[in-house]
């Protein structure tokens, strides 16, 4: 597969989960969804690659268990309990922030020069971000509000970790399906950890919509998605496949203008010029 194609895939790919997301919820707790979707994708990675035998044990299991917990456990729990707290709109606009988090790690872990295109590509990318949820963006509900930015920083900061995780296990030879395969499975126990330690049942739910939206999020969203970003990663650099965050928003609001009317504005059609500004600053070759 090439490059253009696993980026394109992995932003139409996690730019549309949001649909599946929102028809989970309802009755289920939030890491309880988490832990069905990494629990089934987990099986269906492990089972399939036994199937056509292809399922390998990592020859170091280490990084593999770092990325489990970062970018299958932790990151979402940080992120789904920011939503919880503040408005989607303002924790887009964190999460976008992953590319210039991703150049700060390489930097710290793998000693990468900081480059002024990534600064300037991630800087259009999020004042883009905050074009198009600026309606969205409430900072007056003092200490929730905070605390809310502090869960979104923390779990952008987790998948950003586990993109470093994800680094290191191709450089140790472990390719991002087998380092997926493993992780989802580890990252799904994690979960059922916390559930069973905060005494949070795991209810089922009995309609269809819910099961479907899982379907979709363990194979396409977690299976898929996972692979071709964490592919990517290996490919370009977790800097440059970070900016992929900047641009689902915007499949995101492309998505809920088909299905719930949503009315662009010019600030938000000002936020995806920025934003498409800073995707061809970031990918700019002299």
């Amino acid at each position: 597969m090439t490059t253009p194609f696993l980026f394109v895939a992995t932003v139409l790919v996690w730019g549309t989960t949001w649909i599946a997301i929102a028809a989970q919820v309802g009755d289920v707790p939030v890491t309880v969804s988490i832990f069905y979707r990494f629990a089934l994708a987990g099986m269906l990675m492990l089972a399939g690659l036994a199937v056509i035998r292809r399922l390998r044990r990592p020859a170091v299991w280490r990084f593999v268990v770092v990325q489990a917990l970062c970018l299958f456990c932790l990151n979402f729990v940080g992120l789904y309990t920011a939503t919880s707290l503040v408005p989607s709109g303002l924790v887009s606009v964190i999460f976008s922030l992953a590319s210039i988090f991703n150049a700060i790690n390489a930097r710290l872990f793998f000693g990468e020069r900081i480059s002024r295109q990534t600064v300037l590509a991630g800087g259009l990318g999020v004042t883009g971000v905050v074009c198009l949820f600026w309606p969205d963006i409430d900072m007056g509900g003092g200490a929730e509000t905070l605390r809310g930015i502090g869960w979104a920083v923390l779990g952008t900061a987790f998948f950003s970790w586990g993109n470093m995780a994800s680094r290191q296990n191709t450089r140790l030879g472990i390719t991002p399906v087998t380092a997926n395969a493993w992780g989802m499975g580890i990252g799904a126990l994690c979960l059922l950890a916390i559930l069973t330690a905060t005494g949070e049942p795991l209810v089922l739910p009995a309609g269809g919509v819910y099961w479907t939206a899982l379907l979709y999020l363990a194979i396409v969203g977690s299976i898929v998605g996972f692979t071709a970003y964490l592919m990517l990663v290996a490919r370009i650099g977790s800097a440059k496949a970070g900016y992929a965050t900047v641009l689902f928003p915007i499949v995101a609001l492309a998505a809920s203008t088909l299905f719930e009317g949503y009315a662009w504005t010019p600030i938000s059609i000002l936020g995806i010029a920025l934003a498409v500004v800073g995707n061809i600053v970031m990918f700019w070759r002299r």
